[in-house]
């Protein structure tokens, strides 16, 4: 499974949607990714790729996109 398939595995998981929902997610569009829905979505990801998200990153996750952002930094070294 590529590092794209894992993270959208990992949203679809968390928030309970189909892969065409996940273009354009921002936190709060739906009803799942609620501050609950947003922890699990950071479970899910640690999980998939075996890392401990920073705090600050956490925070900053606030859509799909900008999570691949987060995820392709340095010290998590996930490539998309």
């Amino acid at each position: 499974m590529s590092n794209l398939e894992k993270y959208n595995q990992a949203f679809m998981n968390a928030f309970e949607i189909g892969a065409d929902q996940l273009h354009g997610l921002k936190y709060q569009d739906i009803e799942a990714w609620d501050s609950v829905g947003h922890m699990q979505l950071v479970a899910e990801l640690e999980d998939a790729f075996d890392i401990m998200m920073d705090t600050d990153d956490m925070i900053d996750l606030s859509s799909y996109e900008n999570g691949k952002e987060i995820l392709s930094k340095d010290e998590y070294g996930v490539q998309f």
